[in-house]
């Protein structure tokens, strides 16, 4: 039996079994520590925070209720070996290490599923790891990472989880009831692709404008008209591009989340935080990436272009300069 017939004929009985989480940061201790709460072998691939996260375990503060958790954290793919589920919650700028991280993972049924911002992922893991591994989700979540171990959900939390290339399997309704079983709203989606364009509709304006507005939350970003009705016009510019390549979003989608964003109050979005800290933003695949696919499909945006443009002017200066 091929690698691919195996992986596939195995989703039918499909268990979580031995999870892996890599990158330990918000996204990847917040579902993995839920998982971890709720019964699953969670293992955690951490570097700079294993020594704390060992001696004192992990701590998440919610409205869902505080916990505080023994995880199993690890230095290396080695020391955890190969698991049935490789959740990836690194950031994309990192990509390039999977290539040595995942490998220790493996076996012959193993799957991989990206939690990652942006386009480009599944394609990344599937080129490496095999197309019949891959599955990808969205997280609609407000979550930082306060320490070492230390994460604070403020709101939200969904996943929406999807198959990359086909329609969902048994596997895939499998995992997304073992996260509905472990306190996280998790919905399986018919078009992954389509989930991803989504989460742009969001991803674009918000966490751009916070940076290209000179490092301000989403209260300030939708208390100021001029930079509200400029995510007014991203959202549609994107909604029609995805609508063009084959992807038609939900109706109404601009007006809700905007409204689902002003109850986030003054919330930081992920890619400023990265620019405020000094560290790599996910330029390419939140902004790049879906400006060369509508390109490549004779397709113009020239509004996102613009703050791409802008992006690019704000993130490389400080960095070539060594900021």
């Amino acid at each position: 039996m091929s690698s691919e017939s195996s992986v596939v004929a195995s989703s039918h009985s499909f268990s979580l079994g031995r999870i892996a989480i890599i990158g330990a940061g918000a996204v990847g201790c917040y579902y993995g520590g839920r998982l971890a709460q709720h019964g699953h072998d969670v293992h955690f691939l951490m570097r700079s925070d294993y020594e704390i996260v060992t001696r004192e375990g992990m701590q998440i503060t919610s409205p869902q209720g505080d916990v505080q958790l023994k995880v199993n954290a690890h230095r290396s793919p080695e020391e955890i070996g190969p698991c049935d589920l490789v959740i990836i919650a690194l950031k994309v700028t990192a990509n390039e290490a999977l290539l040595d991280l995942i490998p220790p993972l493996l076996h012959e049924g193993t799957l991989l599923l990206t939690l990652q911002n942006g386009l480009g992922n599944e394609e990344f893991l599937a080129e490496h790891f095999g197309a019949e591994r891959v599955l990808g989700g969205l997280c609609f979540v407000c979550i930082n990472r306060l320490a070492p171990g230390v994460i604070h959900h403020l709101a939200q939390g969904r996943i929406n989880l999807g198959e990359h290339t086909r329609a969902p399997l048994p596997r895939t309704h499998a995992i997304a009831q073992a996260f509905r079983d472990s306190l996280i709203d998790c919905q399986v989606v018919e078009s992954l692709a389509a989930a991803r364009w989504q989460k742009l509709v969001w991803n674009i304006p918000f966490n751009g404008l916070s940076i290209a507005a000179g490092g301000i939350d989403t209260a300030a970003i939708l208390a100021d008209p001029t930079l509200e009705n400029r995510v007014r016009e991203l959202m549609t510019e994107i909604i029609q591009t995805a609508a063009a390549l084959g992807h038609q979003l939900p109706e109404g989608l601009v007006h809700d989340m905007i409204e689902r964003t002003r109850t986030m109050q003054a919330y930081k979005p992920s890619s400023l935080i990265d620019y405020l800290e000094g560290r790599e933003v996910e330029l390419e695949a939140i902004w790049g990436q879906p400006v060369r696919q509508a390109a490549a499909a004779g397709l113009a945006m020239p509004k996102v272009q613009a703050l791409y443009e802008e992006l690019s002017g704000a993130i490389r200066g400080p960095q070539a300069a060594g900021c």
